[in-house]
This record gives structure tokens, C-alpha cells and sequence, in this order.
């Protein structure tokens, strides 16, 4: 027994382990968000000189870009286990932590109406996924997926919806083909949906809405929202993360829904958002703290400190994010599959954009 408890790594090799794993793909990541950082002031400079307006290229975008560029790099085997860390566990920890930039007072004041649309509006992406890949005949496992994928939470609801899915010859393509579609499509209306905003005349909390009901993974929404302002971050940041808690109740609908067809589906278990329920929980504390002002002095300068990890956690994950992304990869992909899920796209954009526009 004594030799077998020897012969267990100590939590410094652990450690440092860990670290040889993991450290290249986080080094690279972080580069990539320095450079951003770096550069942003350069480019809002260079704009201003050519176009003479006040437009800011905001640090996310610019890391995404160049992360992207840098894909060929960042395609080395040594890189790939610190970047899958970044941005499945880093970019989920910087999300938590932003609950500390929200009330609750901030998620009563949306209101019943944006819920419902929400609603609604996933529950049409989810079916018209299905009706449009019965339609260009890719089978309905795919169209669940890209369904899924669009109306909840991009490749998390992907990996979920997988596990209800029955198997079919090509599910593996499918699922894989869905990730990164809803990367590559979530990184370009990342970019294009605040223009629209501005150019249907939503306001903040209107523009914020229509980010966070729309964009398909939670770090694009997170890039949108606060590259427009932090009012507009916080609230598609609330918004997605109603999104995020319909995973459940959308995963065991759609299971539901196969069962009841008469399809045998794999049992499996459907991952619960713990990042969702950190930013909830800070969101109380952050709420408490308004009334308790005795605590103000260790509060504020701890939120400060916390809310910095989350900065430049998020541009840290979106590098990476840009890193894992090959443009090259999404031409190997057959039309039908790449019409399926841009129509999934515009029916939730529609139906958003739509809602939005009646209510206002």
C-alpha cells in the first residue's frame, strides 16, 4: 500500500503536468489577446485618420480575426488541449463572473414579453430545422440538430441534442458539421447583427435582446453585446442565458417527441449549466451588496479585480475560439447542409426581429 501511495505523482508534478499539457494552447491564446489589446488603439487611430469618424474595432473582434489567420498554427497537435480549455472552461468562468455586473433588478426589468419571444421563437428554429431538412432531404436527425444548435446554445445544445438523437450512418458528420457551423455562423452575425441593430433604431435594451435571442453560442453574444456598450453586453448576456437554461426542457422535448414516434433513443444525461448558475448566484450577491454598504470598501475593489479576470478571460477564449476556427474546413461541406442551417438562422432572426419590432 505505502509503495502504490509513493508511486502517486505529487500535487506539484500534478501540477506541472497539467500545466505541460495545457500551457502551449493557453500561451498562444493569450498572445492572440494581447496583440488584440495592443493593436485595438492602432486601428481606432488608423480609422479615424481614413474615415475620420469615432469607430472603435473593439479588442474581441480583433483577436477573433486574428486568431482565425493564425488557424494553420494553432493546428498543431501541442496546442489543441490548451485551446479546448479556454474556451470550454475559461470562457465559462469569465461568464460567471459577469454576474457580477447585474442586479436582479436588471432581469425583472425585461419583462414577460421578451421571454415569450424567446420562447417562441426557439420553438419555430426547432422545427423549421426539422421541416427544412425534410425538405432538401438530409434526414431529420440532422435537422434537429442544426434546430437545436441555432435556437439554444450553439455546440453545447449540439453535444446534447446528439445524445437523444437515434444513430444514423452519418451522425457523426452531422454533429461535427453543426459545431462548427454554429462557430463560423455565430463569428459572422457577430459582426453583422449590432449594424442592423443600429440600423433598425433598436435602443440598448432592444439591441441587447435581439443579440442575445439570436446569436447562436454564448461567447459570439458575449462578443456582440459588449462591443456594442456594457448596458447592450448585460442584457444579451441575460437573454442568452434564458436560452441556456431551456437546454434541459429542450433536449427532453426533443427526446420526447423521437420516443413518441416510435424511435429507441440512448438514454444520457444532459449537461447542466453550472456557469449559468455562477452568474446567478454573483447576481444575488451583487444584488445584496447594493444594500449592504458596510461592505462596499472589500466589495468594490474585489469586484473590480474579478470583473478584470472576466475582461480578459472572455478575450482569451475568443482567441482561441478564432484559433480552432478553418474556413477551409466549412468548403468541404455539401450545400444542402450549409442551406439547412443558414435557413434555421433567418427563421430565428425573423422571428426575433419581428417580435421586437411589433412590441416596439
Amino acid at each position: 500500500m505505502s509503495r502504490t501511495i509513493e508511486a502517486l505523482p505529487s500535487l506539484s508534478e500534478r501540477t506541472q503536468l497539467v500545466a505541460r499539457r495545457l500551457g502551449p494552447g493557453i500561451a498562444l491564446a493569450a498572445g492572440v489577446a494581447v496583440a488584440a489589446f495592443l493593436t485595438e488603439p492602432v486601428i481606432a487611430q488608423i480609422i479615424a485618420v481614413a474615415t475620420g469618424s469615432g469607430y472603435k474595432l473593439p479588442a474581441i473582434v480583433i483577436a477573433l480575426v486574428i486568431g482565425i489567420a493564425l488557424n494553420g498554427v494553432a493546428a498543431a497537435p501541442r496546442f489543441e488541449p490548451g485551446l479546448t480549455w479556454c474556451v470550454k472552461k475559461l470562457l465559462r468562468i469569465a461568464i460567471g463572473l459577469l454576474g457580477l455586473r447585474i442586479a436582479f433588478s436588471d432581469i425583472i426589468g425585461l419583462g414577460l414579453a421578451p421571454a415569450l419571444l424567446v420562447v417562441a421563437s426557439m420553438v419555430l428554429t426547432v422545427v423549421s430545422g426539422v421541416w427544412l431538412s425534410r425538405l432538401f432531404r438530409a434526414g431529420d436527425g440532422y435537422g434537429v440538430l442544426a434546430g437545436a444548435a441555432t435556437a439554444v446554445c450553439g455546440a453545447s445544445a449540439t453535444l446534447a441534442t446528439a445524445t437523444v438523437v437515434p444513430n444514423y450512418p452519418q451522425k457523426g458528420a452531422d454533429v461535427a458539421f453543426t459545431v462548427i457551423a454554429a462557430n463560423a455562423v455565430s463569428t459572422l452575425v457577430m459582426i453583422a447583427y449590432p449594424p442592423l441593430c443600429a440600423l433598425l433604431g433598436f435602443d440598448p435594451q432592444t439591441t441587447g435582446i435581439m443579440l442575445g435571442a439570436t446569436i447562436h453560442d454564448m461567447a459570439q453574444v458575449v462578443g456582440a453585446g459588449y462591443a456594442v456598450s456594457e448596458p447592450v453586453g448585460n442584457t444579451a448576456v441575460i437573454v442568452k442565458l434564458f436560452r441556456v437554461f431551456l437546454l434541459l426542457p429542450a433536449v427532453l422535448l426533443i427526446g420526447l417527441w423521437y420516443t413518441r414516434t416510435g424511435v429507441v433513443h440512448e438514454s444520457a444525461k444532459v449537461p447542466v449549466p453550472v456557469f449559468a448558475l455562477v452568474f446567478l448566484g454573483l447576481c444575488v450577491v451583487n444584488s445584496l451588496m447594493s444594500v449592504v454598504p458596510a461592505l462596499a470598501p472589500v466589495y468594490g475593489p474585489l469586484k473590480a479585480i474579478l470583473l478584470q479576470v472576466s475582461t480578459w478571460g472572455m478575450l482569451i477564449a475568443i482567441a482561441a475560439l478564432g484559433l480552432g476556427t478553418s474556413l477551409a474546413s466549412l468548403l468541404k461541406i455539401g450545400w444542402r447542409h450549409i442551406a439547412i442551417f443558414a435557413g434555421t438562422t433567418f427563421v430565428i432572426l425573423s422571428a426575433v426581429t419581428g417580435g421586437l419590432l411589433a412590441f416596439s
